[in-house]
């Protein structure tokens, strides 16, 4: 099953420092039953691009806990066995009971850097959004106006490797087991 994973620029640089999206369970998005009967007119792409928007939405929440995150939204494409919870009324919601392997990683998909500014407002609207609050969807649907680019697993160190945060380097030195497609050509 293609499942989404949401997280922040320093969580990926943990994922390719450890070769995994872990810790378990890993919490993630993917087209299931109750995304289905939600959407029953959308096909197979229409409702894969629901449950990718669902995880963008879960890396805001990501980005609220973590002031020091650029504000940039990631999203991870894997290919793992996930079941489907039910968790804040998210239909697209599943839990992966282990870690997610570099090796199962499909792609990734993060936001340029000219989405910062409305990706701050979002990520300072996304508690109001989630209560029902209009004017709080609208900064969450704007920063949602602005399309992940998206990104071979192989290029994702090279992406990360040349980032800096403010006082920090994301430094990756390597990416452990990492026998993903087409890495090396």
């Amino acid at each position: 099953m293609r499942v989404y994973l949401p997280l922040t620029l320093p969580a990926l640089a943990d994922v390719l420092r450890e070769g995994a999206v872990s810790p378990a369970p890993v919490h993630g998005f993917a087209v299931t039953p109750a995304l289905r009967e939600a959407y029953a007119s959308g096909d197979e792409e229409e409702l894969e691009y629901v449950a990718m928007l669902a995880a963008t939405r879960e890396s805001l929440r990501m980005l609220r806990a973590d002031p020091q995150a650029p504000r940039r939204r990631v999203v991870l494409a894997a290919d793992a066995e996930a079941t489907w919870i039910a968790y804040d009324d998210e239909p697209a919601a599943v839990v992966i009971s282990g870690p997610v392997p570099f090796a199962a990683l499909a792609s990734g998909h993060i936001d340029d850097p000219d989405a910062e500014p409305d990706v701050a407002v979002a990520v300072a609207s996304i508690v109001a959004a989630d209560a029902g609050d209009m004017d709080a969807e609208f900064a969450v649907d704007s920063a949602e106006g602005h399309e992940l680019a998206w990104y071979a697993t192989q290029e994702l160190k090279d992406f990360i490797e040349d980032l800096t945060l403010p006082g920090r380097r994301l430094v990756v030195p390597r990416i452990a087991g990492v026998t993903g497609p087409d890495l090396g050509h």
